[in-house]
């Protein structure tokens, strides 16, 4: 199993960029998935996710209003989209998935890293001031 994240690069304050998250080995479209990211010296954090139906998604409040999730299981693809991106936005950005399928937890229950078995190998984000 694979997820290959790409998308990432230098960006102005601002601006947008569009993450995209390709799966492989198997289908995850009954499955949640998320975006986390490590900012530079910090914690990975959690930035999104989506139910595997996507239907549902979660935010935390540093980014809710600027990013958007969203999925297309036929492609076995989760996407993040980042508007009016900030400095402080500038981070490795991790895509994950849940190994298990058609969850009933609220999607609020997958901000935390351990609800996620699959990593992405990131890609960087730099938003220059």
């Amino acid at each position: 199993v694979q997820l290959q994240a790409s998308g990432g690069g230098l960006v102005q304050t601002g601006g947008s960029l569009r993450l995209s998250c390709a799966a492989s080995g198997r289908t995850f479209s009954s499955s949640v998935m998320g975006w986390f990211r490590q900012p530079p010296g910090k914690e990975r954090e959690f930035v999104a996710a989506i139910s595997w139906s996507g239907g549902s998604t979660y935010f935390p409040d540093s980014v809710r209003g600027r990013f958007t999730i969203s999925r297309d299981n036929a492609k076995n693809t989760v996407y993040l989209q980042m508007n009016s991106l900030k400095p402080e936005d500038t981070a490795v950005y991790y895509c994950a998935a849940d190994r298990r399928t058609r969850t009933t937890y609220s999607i609020s229950y997958y901000y935390t890293q351990s609800t996620y078995d699959y990593w992405g190998q990131g890609t960087l984000v730099t938003v220059s001031s």
